[in-house]
């Protein structure tokens, strides 16, 4: 999906209850990450329904969901939007440290990164999501 000939912007949900997370993940991306990829356009969200409203109407490219949310947290989201959507996008899961990678990958993302969060490997994870999902 990703094209660096594409002009539309790439359609990023960032879902955290928590409004610093949500702001701490688009500071570390920017609005433009990688020369190769369209720049990013933000949806933020802070509750668990309005994730699943948003990810069923389509249109996001990449998803990152803050596992450390309450009361819903985005490793069951990242489950339930994996089981439930025919095509879903790319999920990012934001772990509470590095040792629960395991749940990102019980939660079938495609990548994880433990909080606190460090902006350059954020920023190549996502970046590598993308490039991965435009080879497709």
């Amino acid at each position: 999906m990703a094209d660096s000939n594409r002009s539309t912007p790439l359609r990023v949900l960032v879902y955290s209850n928590d409004a610093d997370t949500r702001s701490q993940v688009i500071l570390a991306l920017g609005k433009h990450p990688h020369p190769e990829l369209p720049e990013f356009d933000y949806l933020e969200v802070a509750t668990g329904p309005v994730v699943i409203e948003r990810m069923d109407a389509g249109g996001i490219d990449l998803a990152i969901l803050d596992g450390e949310s309450a009361p819903t947290g985005g490793l069951g989201i990242a489950k339930q939007l994996k089981d439930e959507l025919d095509h879903c996008p790319p999920v990012l899961v934001l772990t509470g440290r590095r040792d629960d990678a395991w749940l990102a990958n019980w939660s079938r993302a495609e990548a994880s990164v433990a909080h606190p969060l460090d902006p350059i490997e954020l920023t190549a994870t996502v970046v590598g999501l993308l490039r991965d999902r435009s080879a497709v």
